[in-house]
């Protein structure tokens, strides 16, 4: 924590600040409580990176803040040696208010510090960053992007070497530079056309893309059943205004795909997200527009990208509706049709694996295991897989074939080390295509799956805890039921209790009886005596709870009524 005064004056007082910063902090001298809530403390920096709401302050995104970072990231680059400073930083970022500013400032840092950077020419999607790293052999990345947070967001994604999202000590190596750096003086910086000049800042585009969609097509397993079915699949897009506008539409036309039909106002590239709400392709109230389209045009699959085109979401034609497929269920639906399609063509690797998160759909495990694959889980983030895939490639044990997580994000290939919706977008029009030659869309696919899986079903609530004490809330929850674990949940006992923290399994009447097979991180796992699962960490980006809830029973209906009582208990734990 800081004196948030002192800090707020040193900031009105600085040379740094431009004209306009300087009036919106004038703007607030006489309103206390903005002034806590924008100098209280600085914006922590994770393995996320950073991400908040953009004004001139210490605990939000702006030019100070990203240069800042910057510096303390090229210091941990720079204890790397040389090498590591030849083989450099790529930068990307998305279509948000200040992204490309944001990406320039850091470009110039990087390059200040002797740091060669490849910096993108115009917004790319998250994945290509990821791929980018890889394909260049660079040591580190940044995509300036908040995902598919509200507009007054943005965010800094840092990547190391292997094209994952930062590892823990990288995070810490960085936060514990920030400590030392002065804010608002404590960086160098360059002109961008000087940097340039000396090629210590190297524009990088289209032939990045198309090294990129090489391999993108690349994870196309059945082209054929494409070709039979590309005059009647029709398929809507939207990219809710963002990074996916060029590549996913030009990666489903590779494909085959003849008739797609990008919904129009949504492919305007505009931060302020003028159509939308939210940009969350997990929501469905953003695909208003895409679902128009979609019942002009009688198409029955919807696909939408998030922003930074890492997420995706779909939805399908029931009727006279269209319904969302969850995350969960295309996780499970591309599971399968990926380990058939393998089978199919004779592509199944040898000792084939696929990874989940411990917070994702149990049904994954039950397709593995009735297929004989290998399948293993990893907490929450995509470089937990990416971790695994490479400790998998070293021991040389388990050629990965699919990984998603519950939250619309699905990974394949060796080429990215994040979850890639081009990808995704790629191998859900391929799965649509080889459903609708047998007269099926990807929602009648799903009911075949429950039949020969069983009926699963999941639900992700957000217990939402904001302002300053939002976080003290949140630590006292997760204190409380760590320390006094509910003895059942909606009326059903609680068998065991997963601490994820600790690596501890509990039995209520027998103690510690076992280990998790990961620990460290704040998740707490409730398996219930019905089989269901109740499980809750605090979000890593975001002032709220998360609770998961996954059931298995004879039919959809008694998954839904368990999913209800559930959710109901965990109403209550904001009362805790």
């Amino acid at each position: 924590m800081t004196n948030y005064q002192t800090e707020f004056e040193k900031w009105l007082d600085s040379p740094a600040l431009g004209e306009e910063e300087w009036k919106e902090l004038d703007a607030i001298r006489n309103d206390p409580k903005e002034i806590e809530s924008r100098f209280f403390a600085p914006l922590e920096f994770g393995t996320a990176g950073l991400r908040g709401t953009m004004k001139v302050g210490l605990h939000h995104m702006n030019v100070h803040v990203i240069r800042h970072a910057t510096q303390a990231f090229a210091n941990v680059i720079e204890r790397e040696g040389e090498e590591a400073k030849k083989k450099g930083i790529v930068i990307a970022y998305d279509c948000r208010i200040n992204s490309d500013v944001f990406s320039r400032e850091a470009a110039c840092v990087m390059a200040a510090n002797g740091i060669h950077v490849r910096l993108f020419d115009e917004l790319r999607p998250t994945p290509e960053l990821s791929f980018a790293v890889r394909y260049y052999g660079a040591t580190a990345g940044i995509n300036v992007t908040a995902s598919h947070n509200p507009a007054e967001y943005n965010g800094y994604k840092v990547y190391w070497s292997d094209g994952a999202q930062l590892p823990p000590d990288h995070a810490a190596a960085i936060a514990a530079e920030m400590e030392k750096i002065d804010i608002l003086s404590g960086y160098k910086t360059m002109d961008l056309e000087e940097a340039k000049a000396k090629g210590l800042i190297e524009i990088i585009g289209a032939e990045t893309d198309e090294a990129y969609l090489a391999k993108v097509l690349g994870q196309a397993i059945d082209r054929e059943a494409v070709s039979r079915a590309a005059e009647k699949l029709t398929i809507v897009y939207t990219p809710f205004h963002g990074a996916g506008h060029k590549l996913v539409p030009e990666a489903l036309k590779r494909l085959g795909i003849k008739h797609l039909t990008p919904e129009p106002k949504q492919m305007v590239i505009d931060g302020h997200f003028p159509t939308v709400a939210s940009p969350n392709p997990e929501n469905p109230e953003g695909f208003y527009l895409a679902i128009d389209l979609a019942k002009e045009i009688g198409s029955n699959l919807i696909i939408g990208t998030d922003p930074d085109s890492d997420r995706i979401g779909v939805m399908v034609r029931d009727g006279d509706n269209f319904v969302t497929i969850t995350g969960n269920q295309m996780g499970v639906l591309l599971l399968d049709y990926i380990i058939g399609a393998r089978k199919r063509t004779n592509t199944m690797p040898e000792k084939p694996a696929a990874l989940k998160t411990i917070v994702s759909t149990e049904m994954a495990a039950e397709v593995c295991r009735r297929n004989d694959i290998h399948m293993e889980e990893t907490f929450t983030g995509f470089k937990f897989m990416a971790e695994k895939i490479a400790q998998w490639e070293a021991e040389g044990s388990y050629n990965y074939i699919f990984s998603f997580e519950e939250s619309y994000g699905y990974m394949m290939g060796d080429y990215v080390r994040d979850k890639d919706a081009v990808t995704a977008a790629m191998m859900i029009a391929e799965m649509a295509a080889y459903y609708s030659e047998q007269g099926k869309t990807l929602l009648d696919a799903l009911h075949d799956v429950y039949a020969k899986y069983g009926n699963y079903a999941e639900k992700t609530l957000n217990l939402v805890m904001p302002g300053l004490d939002g976080l003290e809330k949140m630590k006292h929850v997760m204190s409380v039921l760590r320390s006094d674990p509910p003895a059942e949940v909606g009326g059903i006992p609680v068998a065991t209790v997963r601490d994820y923290l600790t690596g501890e399994t509990k039995v209520s009447d027998l103690g510690t009886v076992g280990k998790t097979h990961i620990k460290g991180s704040n998740v707490l796992y409730f398996e219930l005596s019905d089989g269901s699962s109740f499980i809750i960490r605090p979000s890593g980006t975001e002032p709220k709870i998360k609770v998961y809830l996954m059931v298995h029973d004879k039919t959809q209906e008694a998954c839904q009524e368990k999913l209800q009582r559930y959710a109901a208990y965990a109403e209550t734990l904001k009362n805790l």
